[in-house]
């Protein structure tokens, strides 16, 4: 039988501070990390089945310190994202060492992924609402018979995913009076300014943008024909590297705007009033905490989420 599944992108999980996956900092009072919020709010909307795209060599730290810990809450599967996983002739250039992108994440799930599923981060807090929002799209969910995919995202409003420490990089989204996406545009370097949310860009000017527009946070929901196209298209990503073997990555939010040119997916954007949270640099860390200190203070989670 079909499960909902959420797939959660953790290949990077333990690398954000130079550091383990025993070294992970706990951001809730019984030992709980960002990831556990987002399984317990996935369990609470009504997914069925969890899986870690991780790094081969992850795989015992990993199950120790995080996927124990909700195994008897929810059905957990464990995939591979490795740098050598690549169609039929390709291979590895020898001194690349980063990861594929997130495309390449999801393509790893080829094998266990037979129905509707949602995508996310790690290391990103999303809130009750957006989990809500996406299951309830994806039990509806259609396939291409009309010869389009349908998706959809969990969108957030930008001055509500800054960082205060530095720059983040988000996918700025234009949607139609439908909520339909009309493109995305991955943009980098949006800092906090006293007037708001802007972009500082290689020549040094500041421009600013809508603090209310919607941006994309990497949280998807997808049908199962979308691993196809993701195969297909990770094909024609590596015949053009043309030099950029070393840096390039395969990410969703640019091979979703390319197929909105194309005028081949029609995806739906929810929107989400709940704060994202998150942890892109050190310092964010006590941020976290109290964050998740105010969640439990305000009755949204227990102390200890999955119990001892």
């Amino acid at each position: 039988m079909k499960k909902m599944t959420l797939v959660i992108m953790a290949a990077g999980i333990g690398s954000r501070f130079g550091q383990g996956i025993k070294q992970l900092t706990s951001f809730g009072p019984s030992g709980e990390i960002i990831m556990h919020y987002s399984i317990y709010d996935a369990i609470e909307a009504g997914f069925e089945r969890v899986v870690f795209v991780i790094r081969r060599n992850m795989l015992e730290d990993f199950k120790e310190a995080i996927g124990d810990r909700v195994s008897g809450k929810i059905e957990t599967v464990y995939v591979f994202q490795e740098l050598d996983d690549l169609p039929e002739g390709f291979a590895k250039p020898a001194d690349r060492t980063r990861p594929w992108g997130t495309g390449q994440a999801i393509l790893a799930c080829r094998d266990v992924v037979d129905g509707p599923f949602a995508v996310i981060n790690a290391d990103d807090y999303y809130g009750k609402d957006a989990f809500r929002k996406v299951y309830a799209y994806l039990k509806q969910a259609r396939d291409t018979a009309d010869g389009k995919f349908h998706f959809c995202m969990a969108g957030f409003v930008l001055k509500n995913t800054l960082s205060e420490n530095g720059g983040v990089t988000r996918g700025i989204c234009s949607v139609d009076a439908d909520g339909e996406l009309i493109s995305i545009a991955e943009t980098k370097n949006i800092i906090t300014t006293q007037d708001g949310p802007a972009v500082k860009e290689e020549n040094g000017n500041i421009r600013m943008l809508d603090p209310d527009c919607l941006v994309s946070m990497n949280f998807w929901g997808f049908t199962p024909d979308f691993i196809e196209e993701l195969g297909r298209g990770f094909v024609e990503f590596l015949e053009g590297l043309n030099g950029n073997e070393l840096t390039a990555e395969y990410l969703l939010p640019t091979i979703i705007d390319r197929m909105l040119k194309e005028n081949r997916v029609e995806l739906t954007v929810l929107s989400s009033g709940d704060r994202w949270f998150g942890v892109t640099f050190r310092e964010d860390v006590p941020v976290v905490k109290q964050e998740i200190a105010n969640l439990i203070a305000q009755g949204v989670y227990p102390e200890d989420l999955f119990g001892k």
